[in-house]
């Protein structure tokens, strides 16, 4: 832990948990620092070739259905949950 409120994993520097950034250099479009109670596990989640189209409503309700059906959807720990809040699922 580099500084106050900041944290470090992966390359990457986090403003805190739970608080997906943008990762430029890798294969998937954000990473976040998640926590859910004492665990901690950094999950990338995110096409970088693809943008997110959710001002789109039939594209959006799209996605959500599709994604609804996914193991996932209520951990933080899992990249379903994080692609889902961005869609704002």
């Amino acid at each position: 832990m580099a500084e106050k409120n900041k944290y470090e994993r992966g390359g990457h520097k986090f403003p805190g948990y739970n608080k997906p950034i943008s990762t430029p250099k890798k294969n998937k479009k954000f990473a976040v620092l998640a926590k859910q109670g004492d665990d901690v596990k950094l999950v990338r989640f995110g096409d970088p070739n693809m943008s997110i189209k959710k001002g789109q409503p039939a594209r959006k309700k799209s996605y959500c259905a599709r994604s609804g059906g996914i193991k996932g959807t209520n951990n933080k720990l899992s990249a379903n949950y994080w692609s889902r809040k961005k869609w704002d699922c």
